[in-house]
């Protein structure tokens, strides 16, 4: 019914900048939060950042400061802009989003994952 698609993921440098994005389709009728989120290997999957549909946004310390989300609700897309990168930031990515199908029940959605890999 929905599908999350990320895109952007990949090698970088320390110090360097990835765009990640998100695009949600399907039978969807409205997105309330949408979010990013991370897992290394042999940790548990963690919160990077949310925005709600109105904007407001939350981000986990380890990227305050240096890590933007965005979005574009046209497009039912969501955007991760991080700078200054580091070798701890090399995860697997996963977006979510939290919709509203057009049949009007709610599900939690999550994408396949993009691989960030921070090393010089």
């Amino acid at each position: 019914q929905v599908q999350l698609v990320e895109s952007g993921g990949g090698l970088v440098q320390p110090g360097g900048s990835l765009r990640l994005s998100c695009a949600a389709s399907g039978s969807i009728s409205s997105i309330n939060a949408m979010g990013w989120y991370r897992q290394a290997p042999g940790n548990t999957r963690e919160l990077v950042a949310t925005i709600t549909s109105g904007g407001l946004r939350n981000y986990a310390d380890p990227v305050k400061g240096r890590s933007t989300i965005s979005r574009d609700n046209a497009k039912n897309t969501v955007y991760l802009q991080m700078n200054s990168l580091k070798p701890e930031d090399t995860a697997v990515y996963y977006c979510n989003a939290e919709i509203r199908l057009i049949s009007r029940s709610y599900i939690h959605a999550w994408g396949q994952g993009t691989q960030v890999t921070v090393s010089s």
